[in-house]
Formats: C-alpha cells, sequence, structure tokens
C-alpha cells in the first residue's frame, strides 16, 4: 500500500489518471447527451432512423407511433430498422442520386434473387472483390446448392479494375460448396456435358469479343442439362452509347443491343423466357437531357427492357 500511495503521490501519476477520468466522463457525457442508436432515447433513436434511412424529419404520426412502441417496449431498436426497411417509402421512396454503380447493384441482387433453384451452378466471371464465396452468393442467390463453381480469368490476365490480390480459396457456404477455377469463359472444355442446372454470366460477356461469345454460348449450352437455365446480365449498349467516353467501362469489348443479344441467343439454341432490364430510364433514354444520375434513381427489375441500362436474360436449353 505504501509503494501505491506513493505512486499517486507523483503528479505525473496524477495527471494520467485524471486525464483518463477527464476522457470517460467527457465519452459519458457525449453518449447521454448526443448518444449512440443502441442507447438513444426513444425520441432521438427514432429521429435518427428517419434521417439515415429515408433522409427526412420523421411526421408526426410515424414519430408518435415508433416513439410510443419504444418507450412502452413493444419493439426494439431493431425491429424498428426492419419496419422502415420494409416500408414502400423505403423501397421506392429513396434516390440513389448519382450512385449509379450502387443503384445497379441493388437492381442485380433482385434479379439474382429471382433466378430459379439449382443444384450444380457455373458463374462465369462471379469472383467478389472481397470474399471466397463469390458474387452470386454474396448477392443474394436465395437457394441451396451441392455445387458453385465460379470461372474467372486469373488475376494477372485481368483488366487493373477487376483484379482482386490473390487466389480465392475453395469455401463451404450456409448455401452450398463453393468452388474457384481460373480460365476463360470461352474454354468451357474441362466440363462435361449436361453436368449444370443453372449457368449465370453476370456482367461477363460484354468483356470478351462477339465470336468468342459465339464460342461461349455454344459451350454453356453444351454443359447445361436439357431443361436447365441460362442467365444474363449486361449493359445496354442503346443506353450506354448515350454516355461521354469517360464512363464505359475500359475492358468492354462490346455492349449489346436488346434485340442484337436475343437474335444471338436465339441463334446459339437458347429459349428466351424472360427479357428484362435493370434501371429503367425512360423518356430518358432518347432525351437531350439524359443524365446517369436520372437513370440512378430508378433501381429495380422492369419489364421494358429496351428503356433500361441493363438488360437481364433468362433462357432454357
Amino acid at each position: 500500500m505504501s509503494r501505491l500511495r506513493e505512486s499517486f503521490a507523483r503528479p505525473a501519476v496524477w495527471r494520467r489518471v485524471y486525464g483518463r477520468a477527464r476522457r470517460e466522463a467527457g465519452d459519458l457525457a457525449w453518449r447521454l447527451r448526443d448518444g449512440s442508436f443502441a442507447t438513444a432515447p426513444p425520441e432521438r433513436a427514432v429521429r435518427m432512423a428517419f434521417n439515415v434511412m429515408l433522409r427526412r424529419e420523421p411526421d408526426p404520426h410515424g414519430r408518435a407511433d415508433f416513439v410510443h412502441r419504444l418507450s412502452v417496449g413493444t419493439i426494439t431498436r431493431d425491429h424498428m430498422v426492419e419496419e422502415i426497411r420494409g416500408s414502400e417509402e423505403f423501397i421506392y421512396g429513396v434516390r440513389f442520386n448519382s450512385a449509379l454503380g450502387h443503384s445497379i447493384h441493388a437492381g442485380r441482387a433482385a434479379w439474382i434473387q429471382s433466378l430459379p433453384a439449382a443444384s450444380r451452378i457455373l458463374d462465369l466471371g462471379g469472383t467478389h472483390k472481397y470474399s471466397d464465396e463469390g458474387a452470386l452468393v454474396r448477392m443474394g442467390y436465395p437457394y441451396k446448392f451441392d455445387e458453385l463453381i465460379i470461372v474467372d480469368l486469373p488475376d494477372d490476365d485481368r483488366h487493373e479494375v477487376y483484379r482482386v490480390n490473390g487466389t480465392q480459396l475453395d469455401v463451404e457456404t450456409a448455401s452450398g460448396s463453393v468452388r474457384h477455377r481460373y480460365h476463360s469463359m470461352v474454354d468451357l472444355s474441362s466440363y462435361p456435358d449436361a453436368s449444370f442446372d443453372l449457368v449465370y454470366s453476370g456482367q461477363s460477356i460484354e468483356h470478351i469479343t462477339e465470336s468468342e461469345a459465339d464460342i461461349a454460348l455454344a459451350e454453356v449450352r453444351r454443359v447445361l442439362r436439357p431443361g436447365g437455365h441460362f442467365a444474363l446480365d449486361t449493359p445496354n449498349g442503346r443506353i450506354t452509347r448515350r454516355q461521354q467516353a469517360d464512363f464505359i467501362d475500359p475492358d468492354h469489348k462490346i455492349e449489346y443491343t436488346h434485340d442484337v443479344l436475343a437474335a444471338k441467343l436465339q441463334r446459339a439454341g437458347f429459349d428466351i423466357l424472360e427479357a428484362k432490364g435493370l434501371n429503367y430510364t425512360g423518356n430518358d433514354a432518347t432525351d437531350e437531357n439524359f443524365s446517369l444520375g436520372q437513370v440512378s434513381q430508378r433501381p429495380g427489375l422492369f419489364a421494358a427492357a429496351n428503356d433500361c441500362y441493363i438488360l437481364t436474360f433468362l433462357c432454357a436449353r
């Protein structure tokens, strides 16, 4: 005890203890004054949720309803967030403004979640920069599968925009086994005839030439089981041609129009079951005031494929 008393008698020790206590007191004061979402009073928690998720102040009815239910404990803060997330205003009313990439990503996730269930899947170009699970799983493919094989180029052969800085690992996921294979999507010779239930090509066919695409499509049809499905999405050349050159992906070899790609799929022997689009452009497609910001404000899946920024096709062998 004498050593402890002696150490606290030193000015330097007192300064450290006092400084720490002051910082902790300041921290507590901040939490009490402003509060994190988890600890904020109901009134403030409601305002934070509305500001972040709906980008507006709570309306009187919404404020009173959520504050009451939080106060009496009939819902938690997490339940409030889920309720707002499921609202029509959040789904359809919150705009992406100029964030076209994020807007397209949201649409592609909805498209992937609409794909049919399959036991064995081949994903052409489906590596994910930040996950060994791959893009299909990460973007919400809802069904369990026996095996998902992701085909992509080795890192050194990819455009620098798409490099992942390493070889991704085969993993077991909650959905099924994910395997990575590194070669061109044009060469599927290592896969037996009729060995897959679903082949998915997400934003990849535009990275090969037209003649290479004919070979790839023939190979896709070969490896599909009778009745199996081929799904692909790709930029709509009719719309992307309205962009400035600075916005065009430097690794794209061709960006197809709806009619050209539909004819190409049919020549390859596929039956087109659905042809839809992502990010509806509306009248902006032919408007002199066309802007990517306007396109980003209309995420989702639309029947008017020809007037959408991204084309999607679901085909059957």
